[in-house]
């Protein structure tokens, strides 16, 4: 899985998937720390440990760089920036129940255009499994040479991380 690069300058705008989102009673809005405790065991629970302290790092900038997608009190998604790398897009996934229905590309708009907010021009999406989903929803382009991301390279777990347990592509929506 390559990384990818995105123009932030030519994202296509965030709120038509905000709009198409809350017509069905889900939220997409920045995280906030006190919600750490209930973020982080969801995050543990439907993906792996380094997600976890992936949005934990997240939680502790200020603001805060974690996006979540909610329907009252329930949580169906987040996604991080900011958080092994300045610039990185990542990690980001919607519960298994919700995927299909535009949570992720919202997400993914949300945080990116964030990311154009705070002066980014670019972007860079970390090991980007569904190249295709990223091309597809922001226009997104592989790094050349970027498999396995050097960003990763001598993490303790990287064998176990790039080679055993790779997430697949399942973690976001398919939109």
């Amino acid at each position: 899985m390559p990384d990818m690069l995105v123009k932030l300058y030519d994202l296509p705008p965030l709120e038509p998937a905000v709009a198409r989102q809350r017509e069905r009673d889900i939220g997409i809005r920045r995280g906030l720390a006190p919600e750490k405790a209930l973020v982080l065991p969801w995050i543990r629970e439907r993906f792996n440990e380094y997600w976890v302290s992936e949005a934990d790092v997240a939680f502790s900038r200020q603001p805060p760089t974690i996006m979540l997608a909610q329907r009252g009190e329930q949580l169906l998604g987040f996604a991080c920036y900011d958080t092994t790398h300045k610039n990185f897009f990542g990690p980001t996934g919607v519960d298994e129940a919700e995927r299909g229905r535009g949570i992720g590309a919202a997400l993914l708009l949300a945080a990116l255009h964030d990311m154009r907010s705070a002066g980014y021009m670019y972007g860079i999406i970390g090991w980007a499994g569904p190249t295709a989903y990223y091309e597809k929803i922001v226009g997104a382009a592989s790094i050349p040479d970027s498999e396995p991301p050097g960003s990763y390279r001598g993490m303790l777990g990287t064998h176990a991380t790039f080679h055993e347990r790779a997430p697949d592509d399942s973690f976001l929506d398919g939109d």
